[in-house]
């Protein structure tokens, strides 16, 4: 902000100051070019304080009012400066058409006034270096115009010096032609700041940069496809919107993650970036039936569980659990099974077979109430025996007993050999269960933890 500042502060002086020497000389010769040459100095020392006046706006935090910051302020002040060049370069020309068209009037070469043109170029451009380099490093389009302005200055003002030369030379009309020469550098950068000005102010995104960003975003690990970019830039700041499209399966804080990589890595290439990235699923043509169920479930906001998809007779057959409260009546939930079913059948096509069980969920806290030391003895050297006698069951132990509300709790831990397939084990642990129930009377409920067994045991 102060480099910037300070920048603007220094070509407000040096304008001033050139303003001053070009017409106390081009009223002491009455060069039209230097007159001309004057006309354009106080027109920069406008331009300059606009800018000087911009680049301490545009460096504003974002408020209610301005949520993208306040860096287009510098556009306005360069295009406020264009219309300025515009009105100075018809000045120039209509002054050198009429002393054209006029008898001449004497114009006097002077060595000052060779000088005032000379000294004229130097301090252009030292100017016009420095706030080009201030420009670059700050990305300040304020700034980047009036060092584009300044370098302009530099030929007007070699214009000028032909023209004087050529007065020097015996043709009068040199100098009012050198002046005309000047009005078109005028309108030569009238035209290209305002071009660039009026590109900012209408949100024109700069050449290629939607496809660096796209470029950018591929690369991300997680981004399935690239919906729509929008650049916007404001000032120092380029604004950058990114519209992915990630798998639907992926979870939620993973999706986050992805946005998280693309927007800093937008941030990291783009100059000034300012990224923000959204997510839309997809369904990738990878995606399996079972992560299918798992997502319009999701959508529905319906837990599902022991998906089985099975293939009779060349027709596909999807069958899962759904949990419904288990205070819901029998109506409500069959309402909630077929609309399941309807999804299923619209994602996956007509010819899949889609049949649904109803488990009831339990969403309140049961009370469990402990059993007397002798009835907890007795019942739990029950179910190890039971257990232990189910085929790949090593050892059973960790016996766990308690009243609940719907009956007998019961929980254990069942050791199994390492090797064993998570297949075999499961239907271990079912059989488990189903002989506790068989030989226990009053099971509610009974969850078998599966462990392998450690070697050397």
């Amino acid at each position: 902000m102060e480099q910037k500042t300070a920048a603007a502060l220094s070509s407000v002086w040096a304008s001033a100051g050139l303003t001053v020497i070009k017409l106390i000389a081009g009223l002491l010769t009455g060069s039209l070019g230097l007159l001309s040459e004057a006309a354009h100095s106080l027109l920069d020392l406008g331009a300059a304080g606009l800018t000087y006046i911009a680049v301490r706006v545009s460096d504003k935090p974002a408020d209610e009012r301005h949520p993208y910051g306040h860096g287009k302020i510098e556009s306005v002040s360069a295009l406020a400066e264009t219309m300025l060049l515009f009105a100075t370069a018809a000045w120039i020309v209509r002054e050198a058409v009429l002393r054209l068209m006029q008898p001449l009037q004497p114009v006097e070469t002077t060595w000052y006034a060779v000088a005032v043109v000379i000294v004229s170029i130097a301090i252009d451009l030292w100017r016009s270096r420095t706030l080009m380099r201030v420009a670059k490093e700050t990305r300040s389009q304020a700034l980047e115009a009036d060092a584009l302005h300044f370098a302009t200055d530099i030929l007007s003002s070699a214009v000028v010096l032909l023209g004087l030369g050529a007065v020097a030379l015996g043709y009068p009309k040199g100098d009012a032609i050198a002046a005309i020469g000047v009005a078109c550098f005028v309108v030569h950068v009238g035209y290209r700041l305002g071009k660039r000005t009026i590109d900012v102010l209408i949100d024109s995104a700069p050449d290629g940069i939607s496809l660096q960003v796209e470029e950018i975003a591929r690369r991300i690990d997680g981004v399935a496809s690239i919906d729509r970019v929008r650049v916007r830039p404001a000032g120092a700041t380029t604004h950058v919107e990114v519209l992915i499209r990630v798998a639907r399966t992926m979870p939620l804080d993973r999706v986050q993650q992805v946005c998280d990589a693309v927007a800093a890595a937008v941030d990291a290439r783009i100059p000034g970036g300012d990224a923000f990235v959204k997510a839309e699923p997809l369904a990738l043509d990878d995606e399996s039936i079972l992560d299918t169920v798992h997502v319009i479930a999701g959508r529905r906001g319906v837990l599902v569980h022991a998906i089985t998809i099975d293939t009779v007779e060349g027709r596909r057959h999807v069958s899962f659990d759904i949990e419904v409260d288990e205070t819901m009546n029998i109506a409500a939930a069959h309402v909630v099974a077929t609309g399941v079913e309807a999804a299923m059948r619209d994602e996956l096509g007509a010819d899949v077979l889609i049949e649904t069980h109803i488990d009831p969920r339990r969403d309140t806290v049961l009370a469990g109430k402990p059993l007397a030391e002798d009835e907890f003895q007795r019942l739990a050297a029950i179910v190890v025996e039971v257990a232990q006698t189910v085929d790949h069951v090593c050892e059973a132990h960790g016996v766990h007993l308690r009243h609940g509300d719907v009956g007998l709790y019961v929980s254990l831990h069942c050791l199994f050999r390492p090797d064993l397939s998570v297949r075999l084990v499961h239907d271990a642990t079912d059989e488990v269960e189903q002989r506790i129930r068989e030989c226990v009377r009053g099971v509610g409920r009974v969850v078998v933890h599966a462990e392998p067994l450690e070697e050397g045991v």
